[in-house]
């Protein structure tokens, strides 16, 4: 539900407004999300359930339990005291334009100050929230059934890597899996992948909510590094049951944890599989100059890095380990090129999001103002983003 109104509503007509929508009705998305966001607060501030409860004035913590569970409406009076206690406004609890204690993000990222990734994690909700609520308005349903691997902490490396070709093979990522992959993972798996502009030193994210799976990908970075970010955050969502990545994860550490190497060896068995591999020959014989000559090669048309192939056919023995030393970091760099060049930028967000956005605006879900708002983008530029992602514009731009 949205409000406009040329007079600012007190806490306390905006709180019962708000209720009014869900009186009577028990587990609706508004007690789950008001639920939810108390729970979260709760847990922030590390208070039990009986301190809380206590706080409400409630005669016992089951009350405060229910609430969080969405099993028991709350009344305005107690809406408002929620706010007291935890000094935010009603908004934090019942905007469905924000994450709020409900999405579990694993960041990938180098050197970004905590206050400046939180910061941008709001951001990011706010753009997964915008989607999971305006797709729902519009008749979208989530996936019935989350796909997942089986895979453990106690896997090996050839496990993930295997588990890799495979999805290559299932999913008939053809000769060039990473350009199919992206796609994939939206109509296959039901994946919502954002292409976004974050701050600097963030490379990606996967996000999991109860309802539904996000990977954010820099959209600025080199194709091969955006599509081994994908591969990579595509492990951590078939495996955040049984391997939770962490909160924040440096894309280039010293020292890698088990799952993010079993991660890296996923993604590069994905991205070059031993099939698409073999028809590039052999390597054996190559030395020098015309070994870093194919490794650039290949790997401009796998759409990968030089170095990401380096390593894959190491660890496949197609390289020894005499021709792997002999290479120069500096001779892949940049896949070979002397600057990097300005990298083939894919347009925001993705043609799924973009989709959802033009249904919601032609059906009058959202105003335009206020999507533009979410989405950090002028009114003026909708036009061009409805155009680079095939969809008609909802009306007159």
């Amino acid at each position: 539900m949205y409000f406009q109104t040329a007079v600012p509503f007190s806490q306390e007509i905006l709180a019962n407004l708000i209720l009014q929508e869900y009186m009577g009705r028990r587990r609706t998305p508004m007690t789950m999300t008001i639920g939810a966001r108390i729970k979260s607060l709760r847990e922030q501030r590390r208070l039990s359930q009986e301190d809380l409860a206590e706080q409400f004035g409630f005669k016992d913590r089951q009350t405060l339990s229910a609430i969080e569970t969405g099993d028991r409406k709350v009344a305005a009076d107690e809406l408002l005291r929620a706010t007291q206690i935890f000094g935010v406004s009603v908004d934090y609890f019942t905007d469905p334009f924000m994450l709020a204690g409900e999405g579990r993000f694993s960041w990938r990222q180098t050197g970004v100050d905590g206050d400046r990734l939180r910061g941008y994690e709001e951001s990011a909700g706010r753009l997964i929230a915008a989607f999971r609520t305006l797709a729902s308005q519009t008749g979208r349903k989530p996936p019935l059934i989350r796909s997942a691997l089986s895979l453990s902490k106690q896997s090996s490396f050839d496990d993930a890597s295997a588990a890799g070709e495979r999805f290559a093979a299932e999913f008939d990522l053809g000769e060039v899996p990473a350009r199919r992959l992206a796609d994939v993972m939206a109509e296959k798996l039901g994946i919502l992948v954002l292409m976004v502009d974050p701050i600097d030193g963030v490379s990606g994210a996967a996000c999991r909510l109860p309802e539904l799976d996000v990977v954010l990908i820099n959209r600025n970075e080199i194709a091969g590094r955006r599509h081994f970010d994908l591969a990579h955050e595509l492990f951590h969502i078939l495996t955040w049951e049984k391997m939770p990545p962490e909160h924040i994860e440096e894309a280039m550490p010293k020292k890698r944890n088990r799952v993010e190497q079993l991660a890296d060896n996923f993604a590069s068995a994905l991205l070059m599989p031993a099939g698409v591999l073999d028809r590039f020959g052999d390597w054996g014989d190559l030395t020098d100059e015309s070994l870093v000559d194919r490794l650039n090669e290949v790997a401009d048309e796998l759409l990968v890095t030089s170095q990401a192939l380096r390593w894959r056919l190491f660890g496949m023995k197609r390289l020894s380990r005499e021709q792997s030393d002999a290479i120069s970091g500096d001779d892949l760099r940049n896949n070979g090129r002397a600057k990097p060049g300005k990298p083939e930028t894919p347009p925001l967000f993705s043609r799924p999001f973009v989709q959802i956005v033009a249904a919601a605006l032609d059906e009058g879900q959202t105003s335009m103002r206020r999507i533009a708002s979410i989405l950090g983008l002028a009114i003026d530029d909708f036009a061009d983003l409805f155009a680079a992602h095939g969809v008609e514009a909802p009306y007159e731009l």
